[in-house]
């Protein structure tokens, strides 16, 4: 007779891990959640309290400067197009969580990838994290958000971090780690200290490498914030999820082309940005 293999009781661990956490650091998640909660609103109100085309014009302006003349027309069409559809709402918000969750998922991933550049130690212990984070998948991430902060933009924001974070890590460390070595050297020749050649030329040097980071992860939050509709984060994924449930492909069709557009203007001026910096890199 042949003895069952007992199961390794990962999930009951893991759930076991939940439950400490929120039944011991509930006054944590609460919080973060109505600070995450108030800077959510107080973004959306901010733009939604001027009017469409102002905004519109504000963003394309924005465009215009930051990128070029051709952006900012696209900008400026592609969002009267949304507002035309009655999605302007809508797309203000998933705006507003998408770089929210950029911003905070930068400010922690650019150190992150800097100390991983600088110390092999680090370096060791991030990168299979990081192959780990990317191969697991999206809705998975969607799971632990909910016991810590409940259903809303929210638990969006916390998966979106979580699931937006290696490309500013990976590419900020490879940025750092492609500064030639001559550069490195006749730093310190001159006498630099390790912040000096830090800040002075290693970050310089590889800003156009790590403002590819932040566009993957401009990218990847826009895609999580649409799944995370799932979990009440509302905004375009909201309309796509309502028009999955009631059967209904137009509705769905106009969701999606709102975030096609959203994602096209934030791709294509993340993408002069590293450009320029890498101009201006070159003709320093």
């Amino acid at each position: 007779m042949n003895m069952p293999i007992p199961k390794f009781p990962l999930g009951k661990a893991i759930e076991a891990i939940i439950d400490f956490f929120t039944d011991h650091f509930a006054f944590l998640t609460k919080g973060l959640s109505k600070i995450t909660e108030t800077g959510i609103d107080a973004l959306v109100d901010g733009m939604l309290f001027l009017p469409p085309w102002l905004l519109i014009l504000v963003f394309a302006a924005l465009a215009a400067w930051l990128s070029n003349r051709r952006i900012a027309l696209f900008t400026l069409f592609g969002l009267l197009f949304i507002w035309n559809l009655g999605l302007w709402k809508v797309t203000v918000s998933t705006i507003a969580l998408v770089l929210i969750a950029t911003l905070v998922a930068v400010c922690i991933g650019v150190p992150i990838g800097t100390l991983a550049a600088l110390y092999r130690g680090v370096n060791r212990v991030t990168m299979p994290i990081l192959d780990f984070m990317q191969t697991m998948p999206a809705f998975v991430y969607l799971i632990p958000a909910i016991p810590f902060f409940g259903l809303g933009p929210v638990s969006a924001i916390f998966s979106t971090v979580i699931f937006a974070m290696p490309p500013a890590i990976r590419l900020t460390c490879l940025g750092i780690q492609q500064v030639p070595e001559e550069l490195i050297e006749a730093a310190d020749a001159f006498g630099s200290t390790r912040s000096q050649k830090l800040f002075k030329l290693q970050l310089p040097l590889a800003r156009p490498t790590i403002m590819a980071g932040v566009n993957q992860t401009i990218m990847l939050s826009l895609s999580m914030v649409v799944i995370a509709a799932m979990i009440g984060a509302g905004g375009l994924g909201g309309e796509v999820w309502k028009a999955i449930q009631r059967l209904k492909p137009g509705m769905g069709f106009e969701a999606g082309l709102g975030v096609v557009i959203v994602a096209i203007i934030l791709d294509r001026i993340t993408q002069n940005i590293g450009k320029n910096s890498m101009n201006k890199g070159g003709t320093k």
